[in-house]
């Protein structure tokens, strides 16, 4: 088990007054959000998508900020909505809202500058199947399983299947929004909805190896490529590369870049800038 990520799995369980995130920084710029709802399987409520996304969006002011790794409290990673809260307030202006608070709380994780990790201890379902898929990175215990399930309910999965679709291919993402089945961690994994799948103990090590590759990276390169990546999957074929030429010129004027590629010519290691 690593020192520097915290085991939730056999945690107390929180007061009924607890914060529904936690928040920690590292000093070498990781971020550690975790999901606080452990009796509600970690259920994305108001309040919970509320307080995600204050947190990302004073992440993304942050230039020291390198990494963040999303975790979950307690046995599950994430069940999705709120469905006793959703219930409670059957008006179809209030459910546009709540979908809409969803959609900018997973924009906002594509948004920021640098990677986000996934770290899923156990089942992620509906929205919070679409939390994963969502993250730049995800490594999951190999018990972790990940379903759409709101077609059980009589729902369609719908927004999280733009984040499905865009991870796991097309044949494979509408089986499991029209059947609800759940998959195992393993074949989320060939599928590529997850990068890892490690078993239980293994999993604070598997996300500390993934975030110590990125930490040795130039931090502009990352940031660079991050935003590069996503804006490129919006444009047509041939404007995609007109516009990663011109962010390749822009890159290669960073003195991270120059200072790489000196040190790759003269066999030593980089020291990065950040600039």
């Amino acid at each position: 088990m690593s020192a520097n990520l915290a085991d939730t799995t056999k945690a107390p369980q929180p007061a009924d007054d607890a914060p529904v995130l936690l928040s920690e920084r590292r000093a070498d710029g990781v971020a550690l959000l975790t999901l606080n709802r452990p009796r509600a399987y970690n259920a994305l409520s108001e309040e919970l998508l509320a307080a995600l996304t204050a947190e990302l969006d004073a992440l993304a002011e942050d230039d020291s900020l390198r990494c963040v790794v999303l975790g979950a409290a307690g046995k599950a990673f994430c069940a999705g909505h709120d469905l006793k809260q959703m219930r409670a307030t059957p008006e179809q202006d209030y459910y546009r809202r709540l979908f809409a608070a969803c959609s900018a709380t997973m924009q906002a994780i594509v948004a920021l500058p640098v990677p986000v990790i996934a770290r899923v201890q156990g089942m992620a379902t509906a929205a919070g199947c679409q939390l994963v898929a969502t993250c730049d990175l995800a490594v999951a215990a190999e018990e972790a399983r990940f379903a759409t399930s709101g077609i059980n309910a009589g729902l369609f999965c719908s927004t999280p299947a733009v984040a499905l679709t865009r991870n796991v291919p097309i044949k494979p993402a509408f089986e499991m929004l029209v059947t609800g089945d759940f998959i195992p961690a393993d074949e989320a994994r060939r599928l590529g909805l997850i990068n890892r799948a490690v078993p239980a103990d293994a999993l604070d090590a598997a996300v500390e190896e993934l975030v110590g590759k990125i930490l040795a990276k130039s931090p502009i390169a990352v940031r660079t490529g991050k935003r590069m990546v996503y804006e490129q999957l919006q444009r047509g074929l041939g404007d995609a590369y007109a516009y990663a030429a011109e962010v390749m010129a822009c890159n290669m004027m960073a003195e991270d870049a120059g200072e790489g590629i000196d040190a790759f010519i003269e066999k030593r290691p980089a020291v990065w800038k950040g600039r």
